[in-house]
């Protein structure tokens, strides 16, 4: 297999996540927000760029006022191995003392997560909750770290779609595959 041979990794992958499944997944998890948000307003902060087809869907699911930024850091630029955290964007908008609702498309390790999380507190928000569209579980998470809302669970494989890339390829597609 070619380094960017997408259709032969879909041959080669299992469905793991449907679109039905993560479409209601998606349904849930807004509505679990929109309980603890409580009418209150958040900053909804997506981490690009794999979040970005979650977090489209999610923010149509949420009812509590939202004012919207993104982040962009990562550990990857297309690799399967994390490297150094690299900033390539911190948020915009002034985030002390606010509720900052942390968006990302999966909770694996969360090197990523994590640091993003401690930036956000560092600059004074009130609170951070973290919704991802799916977890791994095993035993290889940051110590401390977990998702405050997760619409689905992923093998401790390598996942693509609905955000995930396969060396930056096949973030649109609708469901969740592993390898």
């Amino acid at each position: 297999m070619t380094r960017h041979d997408l259709s032969k990794a879909l041959r080669d992958a299992d469905l793991v996540h449907d679109e039905a499944t993560l479409r209601a997944a998606i349904a849930r998890v807004g509505a679990e927000i929109t309980r603890v948000l409580a009418g209150q307003p958040a900053v909804f902060l997506t981490v690009m760029q794999g979040a970005l087809p979650f977090a489209g869907e999610l923010a149509t699911r949420i009812d509590a006022p939202l004012e919207f930024d993104y982040v962009h850091a990562t550990r990857f630029r297309g690799g399967t191995e994390g490297g150094q955290l690299e900033w390539l964007r911190h948020p915009g908008v002034p985030l002390a003392g606010r509720t900052v609702l942390l968006v990302d498309d999966i909770l694996d390790e969360g090197h990523t997560l994590k640091a993003i999380r401690d930036h956000v507190l560092a600059v004074g928000a009130a609170r951070v909750l973290l919704a991802v569209l799916c977890e791994k579980h095993h035993g290889r998470t940051v110590p401390g770290l977990r998702s405050d809302f997760c619409g689905v669970v992923v093998p401790d494989r390598y996942v693509f779609g609905y955000g995930m890339d396969f060396h930056e390829q096949g973030r649109n597609l609708p469901a969740i595959y592993a390898l």
